[in-house]
């Protein structure tokens, strides 16, 4: 049984000191796979995302925010259960079901959703929000779960069964279905304009999870006419990128089943590969909007905390690959935005921030006791001013002994064989040149190195990843019970 522990409290103080009548509510609002391809971030100049520049307008603009793991099931493992990977032991893709007996911590924790309901909160969502919309259990109404359709009978460009690839993807890209109704986002949009225009009597947290522009990048032809083709810019890549990489980088990585830039450039597919990237972004804003101005109609916008967030980044042809599932700058920067009551908007903020941080920034926010399992770090002070000090830093995990450590000028790799890779992200910002090895490096790699786990969790039970060797490797290795 849930409890409400405001108890006979009417009023909720928030974090300014405004006394509101009721509670905030929460709008949280997931993309799938989304980069910094928004206009406001600047990713793309050919990305038209007004509704998620609205939004920006409007809130807090976090620039240098960071995922936890650079792949859908952990990256939302660690949001919802507010745990690092280092912690939970969730490095790789694990069943949602299978997330609260990872390990010791998984199990003591309260899930976002349940912690709003324990305070006395409705919760209430639709598409991806957990690996698999919420086969988690964790809400107390979920409209659908994780759906990536419609698909063809037949790949338009990309099949890797037909190539005699060892792998699969659902990797693939074209002007497809006919109409937005018959995509999955149209219809967890249509679900969150119902909840927030209904009727309720318990404060609302509701989560969307827009699964666009995650593959295949499909969407109807309407959203293909706004990025002609012949248009389309390319991202900077160079043929040479990887000869200062490390072997474990590349090993890490990898990712054979996925087309490389060499392939694309071969094929004439690259720009229309793009387009269709492109294409799948313009649509889901367009959806985002829908539901940003269903909130707008409902009269509690100016009581409602909006997120914005993605789960982690996506390689467009940089590195020679089309791809997430590694922990270089393209893979773990993310959108976030934060509108808040008492938060002025059209505000950004370079600190080094993490996806981690939204389970305690939240609860402040609505005015809730701060949960002591979290790992992350409320952005209230952020909020109230982005120039405020920030003492913490953005840490990546991909498998327990692969950390990716950002400052607001540097990236820090450290590989579990010792391996390095250090980048200045301002002078260098598609990460060509490796630092590493740099005697005049060795200053700030100590310095970055704090922020290194030092007893990362091992991997948890029944995790699986079979689309790349060395993961194959691990997860095998985990299965006989070695360590």
């Amino acid at each position: 049984m849930r409890t409400w522990l405001h108890g006979a409290i009417t009023a909720v103080t928030l974090h300014t000191g405004a006394v509101a009548a009721s509670p905030p509510e929460v709008l949280f609002i997931a993309i799938d796979d989304l980069n910094d391809w928004v206009g406001c971030l600047g990713g793309h100049p050919q990305a038209l995302t007004p509704n998620i520049d609205r939004l920006a307008g409007e809130g807090v603009l976090f620039t240098n925010a960071h995922c936890q793991a650079p792949i859908c099931g952990p990256s939302r493992a660690s949001i919802m259960t507010g745990l690092a990977p280092t912690t939970s032991g969730i490095y790789l893709q694990i069943d949602d079901r299978d997330i609260r007996n990872a390990n010791p911590a998984t199990r003591r924790a309260v899930f976002l959703p349940d912690y709003f309901e324990n305070h006395g909160y409705t919760t209430r969502g639709a598409g991806k929000i957990y690996h698999k919309g919420d086969a988690a259990r964790t809400f107390d109404e979920f409209g659908h779960g994780t759906n990536m359709g419609p698909k063809p009978k037949k790949r338009f460009k990309w099949d890797p069964k037909a190539m005699g690839l060892e792998r699969n993807t659902q990797t693939d890209w074209a002007a497809y279905p006919e109409r937005d109704a018959q995509m999955p986002d149209f219809k967890t949009a249509a679900y969150a304009m119902a909840q927030l225009r209904s009727d309720r009597n318990q404060p609302l947290f509701l989560a969307a999870g827009f699964v666009r522009p995650h593959v295949p990048w499909y969407v109807p032809a309407k959203w293909f006419a706004k990025h002609p083709v012949a248009d389309i810019e390319t991202p900077p890549y160079r043929a040479d990128d990887m000869d200062d990489v490390p072997a474990m980088a590349r090993k890490v990585a990898e990712v054979p089943m996925m087309p490389t830039t060499e392939w694309a450039i071969a094929h004439g597919e690259w720009k229309a590969m793009l387009q269709a990237y492109l294409a799948c972004v313009t649509f889901v804003d367009a959806q985002v909007g829908k539901v940003l101005d269903a909130l707008e109609e409902s009269g509690r916008a100016d009581r409602t905390v909006v997120v914005l967030w993605s789960d982690h980044g996506y390689h467009l042809g940089e590195k020679n690959r089309f791809a997430k599932q590694a922990i270089w700058e393209r893979d773990t920067h993310v959108p976030l935005i934060i509108r808040a009551p008492g938060i002025a908007g059209r505000r950004r903020c370079d600190a080094p921030v993490q996806l981690l941080d939204l389970y305690p920034t939240l609860l402040e926010l609505c005015g809730l006791p701060p949960n002591p399992q979290n790992d992350g770090h409320s952005l209230v002070p952020l909020l109230e001013d982005p120039e405020a000090d920030w003492p913490h830093l953005a840490v990546t995990s991909y498998g327990a002994g692969n950390v990716s450590i950002r400052n607001r000028s540097h990236r820090y790799i450290v590989y579990e064989d010792g391996s390095e890779e250090l980048y200045d992200l301002r002078n260098d910002p598609n990460e060509w040149t490796n630092l590493a090895d740099r005697p005049a490096s060795e200053a700030l790699k100590k310095a970055l190195s704090q922020a290194r786990p030092t007893k990362p969790a091992p991997l948890a039970d029944k995790s699986r990843y079979d689309i790349n060797p060395y993961w194959r490797q691990k997860t095998a290795a985990r299965k006989k019970g070695e360590r």
